[in-house]
């Protein structure tokens, strides 16, 4: 499979470095931004259902080789945390979708700075997988089902991010499993 990659795409395809656009919080901690990318798996027939069996995370692993975690690094200056958490995911991830509503923020320390970070965590539904990204030579990346995520992934903080989201998913498919429902019964009388 070819990917044709515009103009205006090549410069997406190249990770920002450095840290003189990162932004820290009064304390002095660096503030960082991840996304948890997720799909539905597809059902071999028609009535695909969503669900946690069938909900779909995206691991990726961390630079040193070390450990799978969620795509997530500064959130800079010039860009809100959504456009950053966009970006975490596109380059080191390969991945674009639809950023949603903020699943928390978090402290944690660093293992490699030894120093305490704050970290925001978003969900990431996944339109699209690029074959070529800015990081795929130094990052793998793997579809895993929540049980195996939950298992993988190193930082404890990333697990608890991805447990509000299995519960946010759930309420919202018993939501419309009942809104549509009542619209079916609406159209009955």
């Amino acid at each position: 499979m070819v990917t044709v990659v515009s103009q205006e795409d090549m410069a997406a395809l190249v990770s920002r470095t450095g840290r003189q656009l990162q932004r820290y919080n009064k304390a002095g901690r660096r503030q960082v931004v991840g996304c948890i990318p997720y799909r539905y798996k597809m059902m071999t027939d028609e009535n695909s259902l969503e669900g946690e069996e069938n909900l779909q995370v995206l691991l990726i692993s961390s630079q040193k080789g070390k450990g799978m975690l969620f795509p997530k690094g500064g959130w800079e200056l010039d860009e809100s945390k959504k456009e950053a958490a966009s970006r975490e995911s596109l380059e080191e991830a390969g991945v674009r979708g639809i950023v949603e509503a903020k699943l928390g923020k978090w402290i944690f320390k660093s293992k490699t700075y030894d120093t305490f970070y704050e970290g925001y965590m978003f969900p990431l539904f996944v339109q699209e997988e690029l074959d070529i990204w800015p990081e795929k030579n130094v990052r793998k990346r793997q579809w895993v089902n929540v049980t195996e995520a939950r298992r993988s992934c190193q930082h404890w903080w990333m697990k608890e991010a991805l447990d509000i989201l299995v519960r946010r998913l759930a309420t919202q498919q018993r939501h419309n499993h009942f809104t549509h429902k009542e619209i079916g019964y609406s159209s009955l009388s």
